[in-house]
């Protein structure tokens, strides 16, 4: 079944029905990346109440903040799990280090992405190999770089059927499901950061600024995504 297909299939399916027809069509085949921002919460809750043994990952960069180890802690003994996690390549990092210093995604759009691309894409790379199929927790009106997705993508990148059962959420859809369902999420949800990654490269924003705005702050806003969500190959090398 190719993706127009699915979407025709599971246009108007709730996120759970979209997240159980994975785990059940393309059981053993389906992982999901979390990143422990509050979408990714309501996914791990959505896909660890429906099947336990579901494979779930995070990409431990290095550079994270401690309210992210924590929540991940909280998550693990909550699900009674132990949530895969995956680092960058150890010469890989210090060979960054070598060629750009501690900070020098400061310095150029160039930089930053190189430095994604050691920390974020080569381990999700290793982390998709043998699945058919990625679920993630992107929303639309999170970026302009995501608001013309759709709920099922073919990844040309990572040769992988792409699944947002999220897309169409509204923050506050996902704030609900939190409450109600007593999901563990970052702190740094409550100190006004809407969108969490690496401690250097992430702020809190202040209120009705975009929630992206804290993510890459020092860039514009067309080139804020790491690169795991792009739809052509990058123009970098790792």
């Amino acid at each position: 079944m190719n993706t127009e297909e699915l979407n025709n299939k599971l246009k108007n399916l709730s996120a759970q029905d979209i997240v159980n027809y994975f785990l059940h069509e393309y059981d053993g085949e389906t992982v999901f990346s979390s990143s422990f921002g509050v979408e990714d919460q309501v996914l791990t809750h959505m896909i660890l109440t429906e099947d336990k043994n579901a494979k779930i990952f995070t990409l431990d960069t290095g550079r994270l903040h401690p309210q992210t180890y924590d929540v991940m802690d909280r998550t693990n003994i909550k699900y009674g799990v132990k949530i895969d996690v995956y680092f960058p390549d150890t010469s890989k990092v210090q060979e960054l280090y070598k060629t750009q210093g501690v900070n020098g995604f400061y310095e150029s759009v160039e930089n930053r992405t190189t430095c994604c691309a050691v920390r974020k894409i080569e381990p999700l790379q290793r982390a998709l190999r043998g699945y058919d199929v990625w679920i993630t927790g992107l929303r639309a009106s999170q970026s302009v770089t995501r608001k013309d997705m759709q709920i099922v993508e073919y990844d040309e990148l990572n040769r992988v059927i792409k699944v947002n059962p999220l897309l169409y959420w509204s923050l506050e859809d996902v704030w609900d499901f939190v409450k109600q369902n007593m999901v563990p999420y970052n702190e740094l949800h409550d100190m006004g950061f809407p969108s969490i990654g690496c401690a250097p490269c992430t702020r809190a924003v202040e209120a009705g600024e975009d929630i992206r705005s804290g993510r890459w702050w020092w860039e514009n806003p067309e080139h804020k995504e790491c690169g795991l969500h792009l739809k052509a190959t990058p123009n970098y090398s790792i």
